[in-house]
């Protein structure tokens, strides 16, 4: 049976080395993160998930979601009481906004807590996940009315919440949804279309689910400029706040699923169900932009969950499972064979692993530090150079987030050998579950589009030149201590390589765009490469200053220093590589006919 811990301690490592929330507390936005109760947060929130949401991962994946003739659907055993008790906590209303209920916790708080309770149970956190992204396009985007209607109970985990843009002939391309939305006498609209994977899309844990609905108004534009935003309840909510009438919005049917069974991935119809616009007429894009941009962070925090709990199982299994010896001699000659830790090709698995999930976790945790800047830093500077970091890095953190949680997942179920193959064993879940997060809220070649395509060309390029004089900084820095030296001149070659890459596409992109196209994958895991690796660099250097100090647990700091150097060692230099598939081109990516694919 697997098992999972809250990696507690290198979470706290990472808020003091890399985020330095430490250096905010006084600001405003950030008062109410105050050491201790940031490790309360850290302390109960993983025994909360460890204890309450960890035990129905296996059954709830082995039983899944029930769909009813009259279109409800039931969670698996378990779900709906493990959902009261973390609503009765608050787990679900750290960073919500305190003028709905929530306890008003920067952003890069939730996220440590959002990666352990996905860990546990993926398929159970995406419900409280859906929520918030549509709590947060209301916030941004709904009128005071709706936001008074709707927003307290969906804070407080009440009613939940889902976002509605595929549609059975459309998924990236939303200019072709279909689905209609004719204005009615009383101001609202009569929604009627039909929406597919709609994650949480209706179930029991809830008395009440607000769906947010794109849909088009008549005679708006056929393409992405005529969409507009819906807020649509699954239950009518009267004046005084009571529940009405059930709307004319159905389940129809559950998506069969390679993984996360525990959450209801549905088909939805609408039948002339009663909805009200979100912000203006035809700007629904913009709208819904928000909950993506959100979804999209909290995607990449899938993959570096579903990896850590992979990866936590893989290195106790290295540590019982005994198989052959040494290669340099019996490490154990007591005993018949010795351990998997005594073979490099599994170390190379772990350490791989454990410097991929180390430092997505730094840059999650530091991603959601830029999202509380860019909202609530004092100085206006600070806020623009936030919103252009995690802007750019947004589309990095899902497609390499993702892309690495899966590789770990797999690569943990390989240390297995053929138990890894076996249900009981619970790894092939963790491969299943994490499969779906390089494929949802836009396919990973979808984000590279979006940062080649989008955002490096954005306000002038600035925020990519940001990003470049950041890392130069840091590793002019660290090249004056001999402990980082060598770390910092790999990350600057390999920042070289990243430049290179983007000039080569200014020079060749504007002739053919195709060449940006076939390149904008190896450029988006290169600027992960990049990006994973300051992080590393600021870990070691904070792990040395620390050791120098005689601060801290000697071997975690020391095995954080290791740890870098594999990084460098190991990884950094796929940067060379991946630079000369983007100078490759597109010619022989595109020469073939479609017909030419078949034997």
């Amino acid at each position: 049976m697997p098992q999972y811990t809250p990696p507690v301690r290198d979470t706290r490592f990472v808020l003091d080395a890399v985020v330095g929330l430490d250096r905010y507390t006084n600001s405003a936005g950030f008062s109410a993160a105050t050491p201790d109760t940031v490790d309360a947060v850290l302390e109960e929130g993983g025994r909360f998930v460890a204890e309450v949401l960890f035990p129905l991962n296996l059954s709830g994946d082995q039983q899944g979601c029930t769909r009813h003739a009259d279109g409800s659907v039931t969670t698996p055993e378990g779900f709906k009481q493990a959902y009261a008790q973390f609503v009765e906590s608050g787990w679900g209303t750290l960073s919500a906004p305190e003028a709905f209920g929530g306890q008003g916790m920067p952003h890069v708080v939730s996220t440590a807590f959002q990666e352990y309770m996905i860990s546990a149970n993926m398929a159970f956190a995406m419900y409280p996940g859906l929520a918030h992204g549509a709590i947060a396009a209301l916030v941004a985007k709904g009128s005071p009315e709706q936001q008074a209607k709707y927003l307290p109970k969906m804070v407080s985990g009440e009613w939940g919440g889902t976002m509605n843009l595929t549609e059975p002939q459309c998924g990236t391309d939303l200019g072709l949804i279909k689905t209609k939305a004719e204005p009615q006498a009383d101001g609202s609209y009569s929604i009627t279309g039909t929406k597919i994977f709609i994650s949480a899309g209706e179930h029991d844990l809830t008395d009440n689910i607000i769906h947010l609905v794109l849909a088009k108004t008549p005679g708006a534009p056929d393409s992405s400029k005529g969409i507009s935003l819906f807020v649509v309840p699954k239950v009518m909510v009267n004046d005084d706040g009571s529940l009405g009438k059930r709307n004319a919005v159905q389940c129809g049917s559950i998506e069969h699923k390679m993984g996360i069974h525990g959450n209801a991935t549905c088909v939805m119809n609408y039948d002339g169900a009663k909805g009200w616009l979100v912000g203006e007429e035809m700007k629904g894009l913009a709208a819904m932009f928000i909950m993506m941009n959100a979804a999209r962070l909290g995607v990449g925090l899938q993959g570096l969950a579903l990896g850590e709990t992979a990866f936590q199982n893989a290195v106790q299994y290295a540590k019982d499972r005994r198989q052959g010896r040494a290669l340099t001699g019996p490490a154990e000659p007591g005993e018949k064979a010795d351990t998997l830790f005594v073979h490099p090709d599994v170390r190379r698995m772990l350490m791989d692993a454990k410097a991929k999930i180390e430092g997505l976790r730094a840059l999650c945790l530091w991603g959601g530090l830029q999202v509380d800047l860019e909202h609530k830093a004092e100085d206006d500077a600070e806020r623009q150079m936030a919103a252009d970091l995690i802007g750019l890095l947004t589309p990095v953190i899902k497609g390499v987030g993702t892309d690495w949680g899966y590789e770990v997942a797999t690569q943990a179920q390989q240390v297995y050998g053929g138990h890894g193959y076996i249900v009981e064993w619970g790894m092939e879940q963790y491969v299943r579950d994490a499969r779906i997060a390089q494929i949802y809220e836009g396919t990973n070649g979808v984000q590279a589009m979006d940062l080649v395509g989008r955002k490096l060309a954005q306000n002038g390029g600035r925020a990519v030149q940001a990003f470049f004089k950041l890392v130069a900084q840091e590793c002019a820095a660290a090249k004056a201590n001999d402990k980082t030296a060598d770390f910092a001149g790999r990350l600057e070659k390999a920042l070289g390589e990243l430049q290179a890459a983007t000039m080569w596409f200014m020079a060749n992109g504007m002739q053919n765009p195709n060449a940006v196209g076939a390149g904008a994958y190896s450029y988006m895991t290169l600027m992960g490469l990049v990006s994973v690796g300051l992080m590393w660099l600021r870990m070691a250097d904070a792990a040395a200053r620390m050791l120098a100090a005689g601060e801290g647990d000697a071997k975690f700091l020391e095995a954080k220093l290791v740890t870098a150097r594999f990084y460098a060692e190991r990884i950094l230099p796929d940067a060379g590589a991946l630079r000369r598939k983007i100078e490759g081109g597109a010619d022989a990516v595109m020469a073939l006919e479609p017909e030419m694919f078949a034997a």
